[in-house]
């Protein structure tokens, strides 16, 4: 039988979103709708999570750091240079059709959208992450992470899509559009000051301008609970569109998400390229980067 129960047809990238009996029957080598044109790399990413990952894992899995995609003091992107030498070494070409998924799905999104920027054209997600592939019953190996062959070019310009990705020059540029939106991917308390929502960010506040497009819970910078189920898959995509609508965030507008560094917006842009919105990037600094400008803080 081709796999292809519980696939969210209802996002026009559909494809990019997979579940796990998916994932099991490619894995296992038995047809599956919109399989992979060519060659595939499966990686699980984590955040010093190699030692988790030896003891379990999804089988054919590599290991993605994100340690290695970013880096502090504010946890932006590695350098372009940096950023292709890792694809390269993991195997990557812009052709190369990558799964993705984590024990938290947020650093699962961060490598997805990253990838999306570089210019990989086949970047799926496994919907629900690791949690949802344990759930299902899936198969569990353990040991050392799938070593890929390197690649010896990424076989397009690099990056491909600059335009996903933002910086504090950019962001600013977009404040004064009269089409240009900030979207704000953090907690209502973050949204209003209350918090900083990190241990490691002291100031509090907003960017001027930005609208709330949600998160999860106060208190969790590692929930999405606007944006997932239970279970931890995406919600339908017509209730996320309604509060962004709300809030007046449309796919009209050049829109740029963003939270405390990045992982959550990563998320955000994750979902809404999904659904098929072409006018969206990501502010690699997010709060944390803003917040570090004293003249910032005075209008926050």
């Amino acid at each position: 039988m081709i796999a292809h129960a519980a696939l969210p047809r209802h996002l026009p990238r559909w494809q990019h979103l997979v579940t796990p009996t998916w994932l099991a029957a490619l894995i296992a080598g038995r047809p599956v709708v919109a399989a992979p044109t060519g060659s595939w790399r499966l990686f699980e990413v984590g955040c010093e999570d190699a030692a988790l990952f030896a003891e379990a894992h999804i089988p054919g899995a590599g290991y993605l750091e994100t340690c290695h995609l970013e880096h502090g003091p504010v946890w932006n992107k590695v350098p372009d240079p940096a950023l292709l030498e890792l694809l390269l070494a993991k195997g990557i070409r812009h052709d190369t059709t990558v799964l993705l998924y984590g024990r938290n799905t947020l650093a699962a999104a961060r490598a997805a959208h990253l990838m999306l920027y570089a210019g990989v054209q086949d970047v799926r997600l496994l919907d629900g992450g690791f949690g949802a592939w344990v759930s299902s019953g899936g198969e569990l190996a353990t040991g050392a992470a799938v070593a890929h062959a390197p690649a010896a070019d990424f076989g397009v310009d690099f990056p491909a899509h600059p335009e996903y990705l933002m910086d504090m020059r950019q962001v600013k540029d977009l404040m004064r559009r009269d089409d240009g939106v900030l979207v704000s991917i953090r907690t209502w308390q973050e949204f209003t000051g209350q918090t900083s929502g990190y241990g490691y960010i002291e100031a509090k506040g907003e960017i001027p301008s930005a609208r709330w497009g949600r998160a999860g819970r106060d208190g969790d910078v590692h929930c999405m609970g606007d944006f997932h189920r239970a279970d931890g898959t995406m919600k339908p995509a017509h209730e996320i569109q309604a509060f962004w609508r709300e809030a007046g965030i449309h796919a009209g507008q050049r829109n740029t998400f963003y939270c405390g560094t990045g992982w959550r917006a990563s998320l955000a842009f994750f979902y809404a390229w999904l659904m098929a919105w072409e006018r969206i990037s990501v502010y690699d600094g997010g709060w944390c980067e803003w917040s570090r400008e004293p003249e910032h803080l005075a209008a926050a």
